[in-house]
């Protein structure tokens, strides 16, 4: 068998903390797909713009891992509790095969016929190989689905604090998509030192933060000489 990447994603996300941890979650985490030849051409995406949503398969590209492992944590579950690997999403993948599902936002097509697509709810690093895309259809949704450990998590988002002078160093654009990673709360489950610093990666933005009772205050950001 032999698979070959047929485009790459590109989004704000390039350092694995901070991602969103399931598409979807944050909706306005934003990401453009651009395609390798022949696959960048009009003919393969027609038809494609009356589909509201799509599934990606991609490749877990950076999981330096042990691909073998039988168990894994969860960080979810706070990473103390072993599941096996076929019930969960961990990139510790025989084969490092990932799926997101995305909403599809725009088609274009450039002067040269070459098609990208502009998607949101993406949970992809910077970079990231695109394997397959495929349309997402209404029998994708099982309304008695039930979904073991991840109906029983505590998924409240945080308060985000965030200063306009802060907020105003991000462009425009990415504002939206930084907000509702940080209201998701990148940090794993088992860190809750009020007191710790925390540092995640945007864009190219560092973006620095501390959590207490709920709330996540925006510190610090740096990036373009920012100090």
């Amino acid at each position: 068998m032999e698979i070959q990447p047929i485009g790459t994603i590109h989004t704000a996300f390039t350092e694995k903390f901070g991602i969103p941890r399931q598409s979807m979650v944050v909706k306005a985490a934003k990401g453009v797909i651009h395609f390798e030849p022949p696959y960048d051409q009009a003919e393969y995406f027609k038809g494609i713009e009356q589909f509201s949503h799509l599934w990606i398969l991609w490749h877990f590209s950076e999981q330096k891992g042990r691909a073998t492992k039988a168990t894994v944590r969860p960080p979810r579950l706070g990473g103390n509790v072993r599941v096996g690997v076929f019930a969960s999403r961990s990139p510790y993948r025989p084969n490092q095969i990932a799926m997101s599902s995305v909403q599809l936002d725009a088609v274009h097509t450039d002067e040269q016929g070459k098609v990208t697509l502009e998607v949101s709810g993406v949970d992809m690093l910077d970079g990231t190989p695109i394997l397959d895309v495929k349309p997402y259809i209404k029998t994708d949704i099982h309304e008695d689905a039930k979904s073991a450990y991840v109906d029983s998590v505590d998924w409240t988002q945080l308060d985000v604090e965030i200063s306009d002078e802060l907020l105003n160093q991000i462009p425009e654009y990415l504002r939206d998509q930084l907000i509702e990673v940080l209201a998701q709360d990148p940090r794993p489950r088992t860190q809750t030192d009020v007191n710790r610093m925390y540092g995640m990666r945007f864009g190219d933005f560092d973006v620095h933060f501390k959590v207490n009772t709920g709330i996540l205050k925006v510190i610090k950001i740096t990036g373009h000489g920012n100090d």
